[in-house]
């Protein structure tokens, strides 16, 4: 009965947390809807944006434009908000130490995103569009291109290039849950190489500085998630030694 009450709780908390953030993205998606012409405006205004025509070729372009800029502005209210509502479900079933470690998840895992969408927005999207532009002249072909095919495009490189800046969080979550270690990290380390070379060519045109700029940063993160693992796991064996020497005394 203890148990079956303890399920209840745990299911009631989650239906608390999942309405709170729920409610966050309603608001941040209305905030959205009110200042996406004038976050429109100031794309247009950047230098890559300046030879694009605002051309629309379907009645519907504007407005899925629209709703892809108020949902992104939404979803970047909302995540650390999300965070820190499941950081507090899960923070019960953690000790104290453990919760100090975690609440820091969230500030850097929103810096971390951030950080992935502003290289690939300010430095990969210029030279991927440029390296576009270039082809293009050179097969004499007309670009015409309107604001549906400009955003589509960025949207498809920022966003996947802020989710893969994400790695060292999820790696240190994983190693406080034990599922990962710096060992298995390291034997994965040719495979995980690959997978990233992968993702970071599919994500960018084929040339090989575009390549290299997402490929290299890709496989740094890779590595200062194996480090920040290390230090996590370092801490977690001092902690419980700490903890011992305590209990005997």
């Amino acid at each position: 009965m203890e148990q079956e009450y303890t399920l209840v709780e745990h299911l009631t908390e989650l239906r608390k947390r999942l309405i709170i953030i729920a409610l966050v993205f309603i608001v941040s998606l209305a905030v959205g809807f009110g200042i996406a012409p004038k976050i429109l405006t100031f794309l247009k205004m950047q230098p890559t944006a300046r030879h694009v025509e605002w051309n629309v070729f379907g009645y519907t372009d504007g407005l899925m434009i629209y709703l892809k800029c108020a949902l992104l502005l939404a979803i970047l209210i909302t995540l650390p908000i999300a965070l820190y509502q499941i950081w507090l479900f899960v923070k019960p079933g953690m000790s104290s130490e453990e919760s100090k470690g975690t609440v820091t998840f969230i500030p850097v895992s929103f810096f971390l995103f951030l950080a992935g969408v502003s290289f690939s927005y300010f430095l990969l999207f210029p030279l991927m569009l440029n390296f576009m532009s270039n082809i293009n002249e050179s097969i004499g072909a007309v670009e015409t291109y309107g604001m549906k095919q400009y955003f589509t495009f960025m949207f498809n490189l920022i966003i996947p290039v802020g989710i893969v800046f994400e790695l060292p969080v999820v790696i240190l979550f994983l190693t406080k849950l034990g599922i990962v270690t710096p060992v298995k990290l390291r034997k994965m380390r040719k495979l995980s190489y690959f997978v990233l070379v992968v993702v970071g060519v599919s994500i960018t045109p084929p040339d090989f500085i575009s390549d290299f700029l997402i490929i290299i940063p890709l496989l740094l993160l890779f590595e200062i998630s194996i480090l920040v693992s290390s230090w996590s796991l370092k801490r977690k064996r001092a902690n419980e030694v700490k903890r011992e020497k305590t209990l005997q005394e």
